[in-house]
């Protein structure tokens, strides 16, 4: 635990703002806003306002996808959260349990060779664990194509036998454990290098434009988005969209929504940019995280372009702040950023792993939701901003009843101000 504080249940966000009553939008969230331990409240719309000329928001541009989706193994109904496609076309994925209120329990994954019933006759075959820190998260292969009129899970069978199973899945490392520093570097003739949506998937049937990914078809037909128990209800998929939010031509994107960007609208992104505020894209598709657990970030797909990189570099080299919205901005930015605090184009698997001893090279303040005291993320936090300004700010939260989770309040930390806050004086690794 980084923050001795404890969130009490009603200070959870059960819905999203702009369904909090009439006339309101994305922005009606609160902000915090603390400089060391100095912390002021705001409203979110004010924030264009707390920024200044020549600042630069990175911002993350995966779509959130629709990643739960029912399943059955024997007569047991279970809930399949897809987290992350594999090299080598497996997908990592945990399987959850329905607690009868239309969200999920922890369930113990695996063994091995446990196949999983999904809609469409498409099967999913557990392998082998993601990893050795524990047994949630296992590398699976789907198969089966789904077919117009297929019977659901738990009906009877009734399909033919052998239907059409491919195997042309991409080869590649089974587990993707490269370090930040070994991340592919993409660009042409860059040897090794993978350009993102040209890797085959692990199942891949012809459509009208050609192959179209199964499990990307999957969800789409059949999933949802993932729902925790501390929200009131099912919510469509647009609402776990961010306005930088981008479909990708492979179909993939993140098994949980980048919600630091959720309170973003277009009037607001808008008034920032004509304030002299500037703003860099990246990508880094987030996996599904340890709600029980708390376990740190497995490693993730990313891509830092070359247009970003200029900008992040531009703005470190004059008098803007490099500002990155959501942890998983950080993680990517951190993970192009060489030994000299240089951002380069990116792209590959990140394992990288932010924390107060490894510090932040480039990333200069953060907004970012609340998290739970147990949350890893709290140590990303500890590394831009220093232990007792994130204990002071969460002090805060909870005594001016902020909101938690993905639809609640935002906390923007910007660098101290003064003669002696000096770029890197405390947080560079």
């Amino acid at each position: 635990m980084t923050v001795a504080v404890r969130v009490l249940e009603e200070l959870s966000a059960r819905v999203p703002a702009e369904q909090r009553g009439p006339g309101l939008d994305r922005d009606a969230v609160r902000l915090l806003v603390s400089r060391g331990t100095e912390v002021s409240h705001h409203a979110f719309a004010e924030l264009p306002r707390l920024l200044r000329a020549g600042d630069l928001l990175v911002v993350n541009t995966s779509p959130t996808l629709a990643a739960a989706v029912d399943g059955w193994i024997g007569h047991a109904r279970v809930v399949v959260h897809f987290s992350t496609r594999g090299d080598d076309g497996r997908w990592a994925v945990e399987l959850r349990e329905p607690d009868g209120k239309g969200t999920t329990r922890a369930r113990a994954g695996g063994p091995a060779g446990v196949e999983v019933r999904l809609p469409g006759s498409v099967r999913l075959v557990l392998e082998e664990p993601l990893s050795g820190r524990g047994e949630r998260l296992w590398w699976g292969r789907v198969s089966g194509v789904p077919e117009p009129g297929a019977p659901e899970p738990g009906a009877p069978r009734t399909e033919a036998p052998g239907t059409g199973v491919s195997g042309r899945g991409a080869p590649g490392p089974a587990v993707p454990g490269a370090s930040a520093a070994e991340s592919e570097v993409v660009g042409p003739g860059v040897p090794g290098a993978r350009v993102p949506g040209a890797e085959s998937s692990d199942l891949e049937t012809p459509g009208p434009g050609g192959p179209v990914s199964s499990v990307p078809a999957l969800l789409r037909k059949h999933g949802r988005p993932i729902r925790y128990s501390y929200t009131e209800r099912d919510q469509p998929l647009s609402v776990y969209q961010t306005v930088f939010s981008l479909s990708t031509e492979d179909g993939t994107g993140s098994a949980e929504m980048p919600s630091a960007a959720r309170p973003f609208t277009a009037r607001l992104v808008a008034e920032a940019v004509s304030r002299g505020v500037q703003f860099a894209p990246i990508t880094l598709h987030t996996g599904v995280a340890s709600a029980e657990a708390h376990e740190p970030p497995y490693p993730e797909r990313y891509a830092v372009s070359e247009v970003s990189a200029r900008l992040i570099n531009a703005a470190r080299a004059g008098d803007g702040r490099v500002i990155a919205v959501g942890t998983t901005a950080v993680r990517a930015v951190e993970s192009a950023a060489g030994a000299d605090g240089v951002v380069r184009a990116r792209a590959g698997w990140t394992d990288l792993v932010v924390t107060p001893e490894r510090g932040v090279r480039v990333v200069d303040g953060l907004l970012t939701g609340l998290h739970e005291p147990e949350a890893s993320h709290l140590l990303m936090l500890e590394a831009v901003a220093g232990r007792a300004a994130v204990g002071r700010s969460y002090e805060e939260a909870l005594r001016g009843l902020y909101l938690w989770h993905e639809f609640g309040d935002v906390h923007l930390i910007l660098p101290e101000e003064g003669p002696h806050a000096a770029r890197c004086s405390r947080n560079c690794g």
